[in-house]
């Protein structure tokens, strides 16, 4: 059956969202229309500001609504300590552990070639810059334990080598509360590499 061809734009948006098939965006799209009108035309005017409003750090590359986000703005974190994480999401990930008290940095992905993803697309020249100003001193890299992760965290290496910087790794292995005999082989490895002196 042939659908309003506005009808079939909106649920044809609605698939631009991750996971979000044509089954799933044609159940939000009817939803809305059915049940919630109000609803759908809020969501419509929030997207739209924000697609205007929201922009990047120009120090860390998370999303904010002014130059700075509210940590690079904050004088109670240390400045002197970056974590480089992929997404926005890892920063607040990290941030309801309250373990971190340092500065982060956004890539907005990894390193990915046959994606045409590379170091000018995770804004790499920006932290270069930062790190050239002379007050970092740790660089914590909080990348994924994907083989795209390591690839970008190798990457961060070298790009950081030539400066006078402490360049460190998240640890990874077995999760808080996790039993040996449920973890797959690599998390078991990498646990056993990762191995630090007991202090109690």
């Amino acid at each position: 059956m042939k659908q309003s061809p506005l009808l079939e734009s909106v649920i044809e948006a609605f698939r631009c969202l991750p996971g979000v098939g044509q089954k799933s965006a044609q159940r939000m799209v009817y939803h809305l229309l059915e049940r919630d009108r109000d609803g759908g035309k809020h969501l419509a005017n929030v997207l739209a500001r924000a697609m205007e409003g929201i922009q990047h750090c120009k120090n860390c590359r998370n999303f904010c609504e002014d130059e700075l986000c509210t940590i690079c703005c904050s004088h109670k974190r240390d400045h002197s300590l970056i974590c480089i994480v992929e997404s926005p999401a890892d920063i607040l990930a990290i941030e309801n552990s309250g373990g971190f008290k340092g500065t982060y940095f956004v890539l907005m992905g990894h390193l990915s070639p046959l994606d045409g993803v590379g170091p000018e697309e995770l804004g790499l020249d920006v932290l270069e810059k930062r790190i050239q100003e002379g007050t970092v001193e740790e660089i914590i890299v909080a990348t994924s334990a994907t083989i795209e992760g390591e690839a970008t965290a190798h990457y961060l290496h070298d790009l950081v080598q030539p400066f006078n910087v402490k360049l460190t790794r998240i640890a990874q292995g077995i999760p808080m509360g996790g039993e040996l005999e449920y973890l797959d082989a690599n998390t078991l490895a990498r646990s056993l590499t990762e191995r630090r002196t007991l202090n109690f």
